[in-house]
C-alpha cells in the first residue's frame, strides 16, 4: 500500500519521461547536457528536482525519509566530483557535471525566453531578495513571481504555500539545505501548483554573495569544494574531510559489491592497493610534476585515449616522458621501432626528454594510472591498455586480452617489457586471462618490483 504522502506526490507529478539516466550508487541519475534537461523540465509537465553530491549521498545512506524523497522526485541531476569518482569506482563512465549553481541560471535564462516567472523561497532573512536582485541583474527580463526566507517566513507552512501559488510562479526554488529542502519539496509539492519545484541548496547566498564561488580554475579542477572548506573552515570540516573520506569508503565498497562474485577479491585489491598509493606517494607525485615542468615545457600529465575492457575507450593518465610535439612527430620515428608486430617502441626515441628517459627507466611515468585503477578503468595487474589503432589491427586471438580491465602491470611486463614482441605479448595475456585469480595477481605485483629495480626491457 503507498502511504498516503507517496499517493500525493505520485498524483502531482506527471510521470518523467525519458532523459537517459546512469544508475550511480544505486540512484538512477540523470546523464545528458544541460540544454536537454532543461528542455524537459521546461515541457508544461509537473516536475519536482533534486540535486546529489558526496555529502547528499552520504545523507542519503543514514536518513530513510531522504532517501524516500530522492526515489520520488522526477529527476535527479549529478553534482560534483563526488558522483564521478563513484561511477568511475563502479567501472562506468561519469555522468554529466549539472551543479545546480551553474545549472539554474542556465534553466532560467531559458524561463525568461518562454515568459515564466520564478520564486525564490528559503536563505536566511534578506538573502532570497539580493539573490533576486542579483538575478533579475544577470537575467534582463525574468520575472520574479516573489520571494520569501526560510526562517520566520517558513513556519507558516500553509501561508508559504498560499503565497507561492498566489505569485502565479512557474518555477519555485527552494534554498534550506539538503535533507531538509528535499523533505520539504516531497511533503508539500502535490499542493503546489508551479510546473518545476526543485532544491538548490546555497544558490541564493552564492547569488547573494554572502559566499563567495572558487576562481574558475578551481572550478575546473573539480576542486570548489577545497575552496568552501578554505572560507568556512569549521563549519565545511566535517562535511569535505570525514565526509569525503566516508563518501569514498562507501562508493568504493558499492563498487565491489557490484562486481561479479569471481572479481570481487580482485576489485578489492585494485581499490585498497590504489587507494593506499594515491595517500602514501602523493609527495612524490608532486615532486616528479615539478620536475617534469622544470625540465621541459607543456604540462606534467599526458593524457590519452585508449581502449579498455570490452572495447570501451577511456583516457589513460601518465607523466609526461616526451616533448609536446611528440605524437606529430610519431610518423618520422616510427621505422626505429625495436619491437616487432604493432607495438611501437623505441630505445633510442628522439621525443623523449632527459627527465622522460629517468622515469621510463624506473616507470614512474606510469605512477599517475594509480587514478584510473581507483576510477574502474583499469586494474593493478592486466593486459596493457592499447591504442585504438592498435586495436583495429588486431589479430582475432589478440581480442581476447580486451575482456579483463588493462593493468599497470602484468605478465609481460616482468618477463622482459619493451623486449618482447608483439606475438608473444599476446600470448602471455591471454594465457593471464585464462588463468587469472588472485594468487597470480599477487605473484605478478611481487614479480613487478624486481623487475622495476632491474629495468630490463624499460625505455
Amino acid at each position: 500500500m503507498i502511504p498516503v504522502q507517496a499517493a500525493h506526490f505520485i498524483e502531482s507529478c506527471e510521470p518523467a519521461t525519458s532523459l537517459p539516466t546512469r544508475t550511480v550508487l544505486g540512484l538512477p541519475l540523470a546523464d545528458t547536457v544541460a540544454p536537454e534537461v532543461i528542455a524537459r523540465l521546461l515541457d508544461g509537465k509537473r516536475h519536482s528536482v533534486f540535486f546529489l553530491n558526496a555529502h547528499c549521498a552520504n545523507l542519503r545512506e543514514t536518513d530513510r525519509r531522504y532517501r524516500d524523497a530522492l526515489a520520488r522526485a522526477s529527476y535527479v541531476l549529478p553534482d560534483g566530483i563526488g558522483i564521478e569518482l563513484a561511477a568511475r569506482m563502479a567501472g562506468s563512465e561519469p555522468t554529466k557535471n549539472l551543479n545546480g549553481t551553474d545549472f539554474t541560471p542556465e534553466l532560467l535564462q531559458e524561463a525568461r525566453d518562454r515568459g515564466l516567472s520564478v520564486f525564490l523561497f528559503g536563505a536566511t532573512p534578506g538573502t532570497a531578495e539580493q539573490a533576486a536582485r542579483r538575478l533579475a541583474r544577470d537575467i534582463p527580463g525574468l520575472r520574479i513571481a516573489g520571494t520569501r526566507n526560510g526562517f520566520d517566513e517558513a513556519l507558516d507552512t500553509e501561508e508559504a504555500i498560499a503565497r507561492i501559488n498566489a505569485s502565479g510562479a512557474d518555477v519555485v526554488l527552494v534554498a534550506m539545505g539538503a535533507p531538509k529542502q528535499e523533505l520539504w519539496i516531497d511533503a508539500h509539492r502535490h499542493r503546489l501548483d508551479a510546473k518545476v519545484v526543485m532544491g538548490v541548496g546555497a544558490l541564493f547566498d552564492f547569488l547573494a554573495g554572502n559566499v563567495s564561488r572558487a576562481p574558475l580554475r578551481l572550478r575546473r579542477a573539480r576542486l570548489e569544494w577545497l575552496w568552501r572548506l578554505m572560507q568556512e573552515p569549521r563549519r565545511m570540516a566535517c562535511r569535505y574531510l570525514l565526509g569525503n573520506m566516508t563518501f569514498v569508503a562507501r562508493a568504493a565498497l558499492h563498487s565491489i559489491r557490484q562486481s561479479r562474485p569471481e572479481m570481487r577479491a580482485k576489485r578489492a585489491l585494485d581499490l585498497a592497493g590504489s587507494a593506499a598509493l594515491v595517500t602514501l606517494i602523493s609527495p612524490l607525485l608532486i615532486l616528479i610534476a615539478l620536475l617534469i615542468r622544470l625540465d621541459s615545457p607543456g604540462p606534467a600529465l599526458f593524457r590519452q585515449v585508449r581502449v579498455g575492457r570490452d572495447g570501451r575507450p577511456f583516457t589513460i593518465l601518465k607523466f609526461r616522458s616526451m616533448y609536446r610535439d611528440a605524437e606529430a612527430r610519431l610518423a618520422e620515428v616510427r621505422a626505429s621501432s625495436d619491437r616487432e608486430g604493432l607495438c611501437f617502441k623505441s630505445r633510442h626515441d628522439p621525443r623523449v626528454t632527459r627527465m622522460g628517459r629517468i622515469l621510463r627507466r624506473t616507470s614512474l611515468d606510469e605512477l599517475p594510472q594509480i587514478l584510473n585503477v581507483l576510477f574502474g578503468q583499469m586494474s593493478l595487474v592486466g593486459p596493457r591498455p592499447a591504442l585504438p589503432s592498435e586495436v583495429a589491427a588486431y589479430p582475432v586471438v589478440a581480442l581476447e586480452r580486451l575482456s579483463v580491465r588493462p593493468g599497470i602491470t602484468g605478465l609481460w611486463q616482468v618477463a622482459g617489457r619493451a623486449d618482447i614482441g608483439f606475438d608473444k605479448m599476446v600470448d602471455m595475456d591471454v594465457a593471464y586471462v585464462r588463468s587469472r585469480s588472485l594468487i597470480v595477481d599477487l605473484l605478478i605485483l611481487a614479480m613487478t618490483a624486481r623487475a622495476v629495480v632491474s629495468g630490463r626491457g624499460a625505455y
